[in-house]
């Protein structure tokens, strides 16, 4: 009884608008709709964000309301507007065992929280217990927030359990379970490393869309690496047979063509894998051949398809036959009247003649009816066809036609592009110097200052070194022809900065150069150009450096200067600019006026502009003067990095010596103390040497190498003093550090900075239309393509045709200096590495603080044990020497007589004080027992 009042109430209010909600909610919906303006929309929505957060602040609220008051939260929160005070109740409808109510909360959490968000950590629990549920809805739930919600952090915890569903007896679960997989490789590569084999294991299942899901996951990883799938193209070739061949269901149909979303994935994934590969691309053959055949282009998908086939041609090594059928599909796609189609059969024409360059000519009339299409993206497309098929017989006409479609647009971003494209192709194919420098004075005067500097610069290299050749008389033409035009273009209004650049500094290498111009005309020109853009600092300051080179060339030959009153006026007025740059060019050029030809000449000598200029990055020429300055006793240069080196102390446990600790607190506790030895402290003053550490070994050190004046410095004698702070092997070595490394012949070295100086019939639309040809796209298209097939399509190089610049050739390269091994870290305490190096005992010259005969008249020398040191090689524990050292004063009385007096023995407490300086390490923290027992 209670069921059927249940559903009567849901009749009821579906007879109010249907689907269960209430009025109010349906009002909202349809106030919205009927709103006449943004504001008053955002009026209805604040109104409704009002009521919602009054409601849910109610208690005892029904489940069937709280699920409409989620609902009206996610319809504010994709109008734009925060519903975030709701967000915490959409959480706690997903723990709710109700289906519908948890689906609800799992829809509105998907669609309110992002990976990031503070409240995901509330859900992982559900998640969890929601991929055990028997109900595979409930699964398939969880399985959808997964793929929005979990984040790299919380992969781990569901994992296992989407691992186990990839075989659940629901083809859904199992589908859900792959995208999931795929969610945590994309997020986290590492994760899911060791189950890419489970990938392979889902393309075979029963279930074509579980396999179609697999594809997706395949398809990434195989754009990863390609080798190691390339057992899997007959796999992925059988399986796009099968397709084809409709051994699907039916339901997989769209638009009658069987499964074609799949077929489109596959083609791509095959595109991948016979990339390069004639084998893998023989057995591709076959189906891509039934592709063409039964594919039906009247559809859009079947024209999809038919795209997909062609780029997959492209990539792959095709066969003659599938090259003309891809041809033929190409022809259909040109001669539709459909835009989207012609756009296709642009692209795929752009693919194919990499391949095949004589396809083009073929569709010559198609392509010029596009490029004179008033489609703009058509159009653009079509550019960028031509840009591909570009050669030196029809480079003129492709140019010239990109140069008048940019200067008709207005959009910056595409107009740099053609630009950009124009450059390169005038570059590598054009037919003469004059007619490149003419391209690059329309690139420069209608794209402005949107081309890229580098283009200045080689125009300007292009215009110095001439024609490459020896033959002077043509390059005095192309400079004569670059000046004519430049003084036609200068008198021009509003020329972009780049391009004046580049005219200011042709006219003042070469505005004089002929003869056919006088210095007066060409600076007065040029103090045209710095009055007409004062503002403009770059070009005013190329202006002034050209005045400075017309001057400067007419001094040098003799001749008088005479300057211009409007040029002395902008000298004078620069002489008090605040840019420091022209105000150094002003006076430059006043102190040039005065100087006589002799040295004008040597300054700035003509046509020098491609001279090589030699650089000693190096400073070699200071050698000697470093020398002379080193034997005075200057300290050698050490670089900043080999300071901070020696400066910075590394950690005591590292057992990396190049590491360079950063500047940081350190918080591991103090070491404690050594226990005390008895002894009777001393406070006479014996000359004691700096210690040398074993750890900073790397070159060999002698003792010899010591100056005398250190080992005779006065120190105290601290032997048998208990240490109360810092390490007890820790001793300052600031004396040490300060010394310079000493090479082997010994003199000081230094290392230098080491400078360092990119077949169903078509529709009748695709019929081919036969109207009467215009005679001027006849000429056009001859112009294009040429009309011959053996036409050179070989690209020059961007340097092709330029003369190398003067004094680079058979020039030797310059050896790198030999790197200087940086000086050691006199403060590292960390272990002793592996180093066949061999060391002087550092402990040998305490030989002298002891007296030479012992107490009971014994004559044998206590650091006799040390006298003759073994090559350092590899780390030596602490437990073996302090055993050989045991034995050796036990069993060889002769060579150690121990103390037979009472008391303490300074020579053993020194002894055994020099081998833990030696080892560096705490003893007593690795053998207490033996340490023990050597202390007797």
């Amino acid at each position: 009884m209670e069921q059927l009042k249940t559903i009567g109430r849901e009749l009821a209010m579906g007879s109010q608008g249907g689907f269960g909600q209430s009025k109010e909610f349906l009002d909202l919906v349809k106030s919205i709709g009927e709103a006449r303006s943004k504001a008053e929309e955002d009026r209805i929505v604040v109104s409704e964000i009002d009521i919602l957060k009054r409601k849910l602040l109610e208690p005892d609220i029904p489940k069937r309301k709280m699920k409409e008051y989620i609902l009206r939260l996610v319809y504010i929160e994709m109008l734009g507007h925060d519903a975030s005070f709701g967000y915490i109740h959409a959480v706690k409808m997903t723990h709710d065992d109700n289906l519908l109510l948890k689906r609800t909360g799992y829809l509105a959490v998907t669609l309110f929280l992002n990976e990031d968000h503070d409240l995901i950590i509330l859900i992982v629990n559900t998640i969890q217990k929601d991929l055990r549920s028997d109900n595979y809805l409930v699964v398939c739930a969880a399985l959808n927030a997964i793929c929005r919600l979990i984040n790299e952090e919380t992969i781990p915890a569901v994992l296992p359990q989407v691992v186990d569903l990839l075989n659940h007896h629901k083809e859904a679960v199992r589908k859900k379970a792959i995208m999931a997989l795929h969610r945590f490789h994309r997020k986290s590569p590492s994760s899911v490393s060791h189950l890419i084999s489970n990938f392979r294991k889902r393309l075979c299942d029963n279930d074509p869309g579980v396999m179609g899901a697999t594809l997706c996951p395949l398809f990434d990883l195989i754009s990863e690496d390609v080798a190691s799938y390339k057992d899997l193209v007959s796999s992925f070739v059988s399986i796009l047979k099968q397709v084809t061949e409709r051994r699907l269901p039916k339901s997989y149909d769209y638009h009658q063509m069987p499964a074609p979303f799949i077929q489109i994935k596959l083609l791509k994934i095959m595109a991948l894998l016979g990339s390069g590969d004639k084998s893998a691309s023989e057995i591709m053959y076959m189906v891509l051949g039934d592709l063409f055949r039964k594919c039906d282009s009247s559809t859009n998908i079947g024209n999809a398809i038919l795209y997909e086939c062609i780029r997959c041609i492209s990539c792959i090594i095709p066969s003659p036959k599938l090259l003309e059928a891809a041809a033929d599909a190409i022809s259909k796609f040109l001669k539709s009247d459909s835009h989207n189609l012609k756009y296709m059969g642009i692209d795929g024409l752009g693919r194919l003649i990499k391949i095949s360059p004589d396809i083009a000519e073929q569709h010559q009339l198609a392509v010029i009816d596009c490029l004179e299409d008033p489609d703009d993206t058509l159009k653009r497309k079509t550019f960028e066809l031509l840009y591909k098929m570009t050669k030196s017989s029809n480079v003129e006409v492709i140019v010239d036609r990109m140069i008048d479609y940019m200067i008709s647009i207005n959009d910056n971003h595409y107009k740099t592009e053609i630009a950009s494209r124009c450059v390169e192709l005038a570059e590598q194919f054009a037919p003469s110097n004059q007619w490149f420098i003419q391209i690059m004075n329309k690139v420069f005067e209608h794209a402005g200052d949107l081309v890229n500097i580098k283009v200045a610069h080689n125009l300007m290299r292009l215009i110095a070194e001439g024609f490459g050749e020896d033959d002077d008389d043509a390059d005095s033409k192309l400079r004569l022809s670059a000046v004519e035009s430049y003084l036609q273009i200068i008198s021009e209004p509003k020329l972009p900065s780049l391009f004046l650049q580049v005219i200011s500094w042709v006219l003042g290498e070469y505005g004089t150069a002929d003869g056919k111009y006088s210095a007066s005309y060409i600076s007065g020109k040029l103090c045209d150009v710095a009055d007409a853009y004062s503002s403009d600092e770059t070009v005013k300051g190329y202006a002034v450096s050209a005045l400075m080179k017309i001057y400067a060339f007419e001094i040098a030959s003799g001749r008088k200067v005479d300057v211009l009153p409007e040029c002395q006026s902008l000298i004078e007025e620069l002489l008090a600019s605040h840019s420091t740059d022209l105000q150094q060019r002003a006076y430059e050029l006043q102190a040039l006026l005065s100087l006589d030809a002799r040295a004008v000449e040597s300054i700035l000598p003509l046509d020098a502009s491609c001279e090589d200029i030699e650089v000693d990055k190096d400073l070699s020429f200071l050698n000697g003067y470093i020398q002379q300055a080193i034997e005075s006793g200057a300290q050698p240069y050490i670089s900043e990095r080999e300071r901070a080196g020696m400066l910075e102390t590394t950690d005591y446990h590292s057992q990396d010596h190049h590491e360079v600790p950063s500047h940081a607190l350190r918080f591991e506790a103090y070491e404690r103390p050594k226990p005390s030895v008895p002894t009777q402290a001393s406070t006479e003053l014996v000359p004691l040497p700096e210690p040398s550490y074993y750890s900073e070994a790397h070159q060999p050190v002698s003792t010899s190498s010591v100056p005398e004046r250190e080992s005779s410095e006065i120190k105290l004698r601290l032997d048998g003093v208990k240490q109360k702070w810092g390490r007890p092997s820790y001793q300052s070595s600031t004396s040490a550090s300060s010394t310079p490394p000493q090479a082997a012949n010994g003199t000081s070295t230094y290392s230098d900075g080491g400078v360092g100086s990119s077949s169903s019939k078509p529709r009748s639309s695709y019929e081919p239309k036969k109207p009467e040809i215009d005679p001027e796209k006849q000429r056009l298209a001859a112009s294009l393509f040429g009309g011959s097939s053996s036409s050179r399509s070989d690209r020059k190089s961007s340097s092709g045709g330029h003369k190398p610049a003067k004094g680079t050739a058979n020039k030797p390269p310059k050896e790198n200096p030999i790197p200087v091994q940086p000086p050691p870290d006199l403060l590292d305490f960390g272990e002793p590495t592996a180093t066949s190096v061999t060391a002087t005992d550092p402990f040998k010259e305490l030989e002298g603080l002891m007296d030479s005969s012992s107490q009971d008249g014994g004559s044998t020398d206590v650091m006799g044990l040390y006298s003759d040191p073994a090559p350092l090689t590899t780390t030596t524990s602490v437990d073996s020497l302090l055993s050989e050292l045991s034995d050796s004063s036990k069993g060889n009385p002769g060579t150690y007589q121990s103390q037979t007096s009472k008391g303490p023995n300074s020579k053993e407490a020194l002894e055994k004080d020099a081998l833990v300086r030696q080892m560096g390490v705490n003893p007593t923290s690795q053998n207490p027992t033996l340490f023990k027992d050597l202390l007797g």
